[in-house]
């Protein structure tokens, strides 16, 4: 096994199709696999600029990326600085202090998994695409579980499977009316 397998990723664009279908199953029509490992790997392609998502940052509520809550917000860091995660406006989040000191120095996925809570899609994406990153840096994109450095991420926690499309959601609010087409 990998130490990073991008295809987290593709079933991600799958899921976040069907979810803007509004689909209530994974269909023929949505291509269950992209082969995008070697292309990643190679620099052929990329998993998309984290500036689409600091677009999204703008036009999105201000509110806790966890339970939505508006009261008493803080920032967090998605990939957790005490194990090597970038303060920087990539892996900051906004969130309530509550969910922040619950949360503590846990990976975003590690801790949303403890609370049987499945991540909203653009933040998984977010996540994935810090991780993708990181192992670029790192030089691990190809290189074997076993044999992988430390990494500030948990690749135990990035979901292997997914709920059915009409069970998962872009955002911990709903998205206004007009950008619910917006590049996922």
């Amino acid at each position: 096994m990998k130490a990073f397998d991008s295809s987290s990723f593709d079933i991600l664009a799958m899921v976040c199709a069907a979810v803007f279908q509004y689909l209530s199953k994974y269909g023929p029509c949505i291509p269950k696999s992209v082969p995008s490992f070697k292309k990643l790997n190679a620099g052929a392609m990329n998993a998309g600029p984290l500036a689409d998502d600091e677009r999204l940052k703008t036009i999105l509520p201000q509110a806790c990326c966890y339970c939505s809550s508006t009261e008493r917000l803080s920032i967090d860091h998605l990939i957790p600085r005490e194990k090597g995660g970038a303060d920087t406006g990539d892996n900051i989040v906004w969130a309530c202090r509550s969910c922040n000191s619950s949360k503590g120095a846990r990976d975003a996925l590690e801790w949303l998994s403890s609370r049987d809570q499945f991540p909203p899609l653009l933040r998984l994406r977010r996540y994935l695409k810090i991780a993708i990153d990181i192992s670029k840096e790192q030089g691990v994109m190809d290189t074997l579980l076993t044999e992988a450095p430390p990494l500030p991420f948990s690749l135990s926690a990035i979901p292997q499977t997914f709920p059915a499309p009409d069970q998962l959601r872009l955002w911990i609010t709903p998205l206004p009316a007009t950008n619910q087409s917006a590049k996922a």
